[in-house]
C-alpha cells in the first residue's frame, strides 16, 4: 500500500509579512500584531543576498531577556539568517524531519528564489495527522 505524498506547497500558509531589515524590532511587533502573525521573511538587500526570518522567540530571547529597546534595535540584528528553506514538492514527512535536525519552527517554501508561502509545524501536523 503506497501513502499518498503531501507536498508542501500544499499545506503552506501565506500567514506571513515581507518587511527590510532596516526596520526597527518595534516596527515589526507592530506589523506582527496587524496582520496577526508570528513569522517576518526579511527581504534580501539585492539579488546575491540571502533571506533572513524573524519569528516572536527570536524577539523575546534578544530583544526582551536582555531588556534592549525594541525602537532602538534593528530587525537584522535580531533575525536568523541565511534561512532554511524548502522546495514546493517537498514531502512533509521530510520537511518535519529537516525541521528537527536544524531546530527549525518554520521555513518559507521558495521556488526560483521566490518566496511562494511558509510552512511550519502547524501546517503539517494538522493536515497530515487531522484527515485520519
Amino acid at each position: 500500500m503506497t501513502k499518498n505524498v503531501i507536498k508542501a506547497n500544499a499545506v503552506m500558509t501565506q500567514n506571513y509579512i515581507c518587511m527590510d531589515g532596516m526596520q526597527t524590532i518595534r516596527e515589526a511587533i507592530d506589523a506582527m500584531k496587524k496582520n496577526d502573525t508570528k513569522v517576518i521573511i526579511v527581504n534580501k538587500r539585492d539579488q546575491h543576498d540571502a533571506y533572513g526570518i524573524l519569528v516572536l522567540s527570536d524577539i523575546a530571547k534578544q530583544v526582551l531577556a536582555k531588556d534592549r529597546s525594541p525602537d532602538r534595535v534593528n530587525i537584522y540584528e535580531v533575525m536568523a539568517k541565511p534561512i532554511v528553506s524548502v522546495p514546493p514538492e517537498m514531502d512533509i514527512r521530510y520537511c518535519a524531519r529537516l525541521f528537527e535536525r536544524f531546530g527549525l519552527s518554520n521555513a518559507p517554501v521558495i521556488e526560483n528564489e521566490d518566496i511562494l508561502g511558509l510552512i511550519g509545524y502547524k501546517e503539517m501536523v494538522l493536515h497530515e495527522l487531522g484527515q485520519k
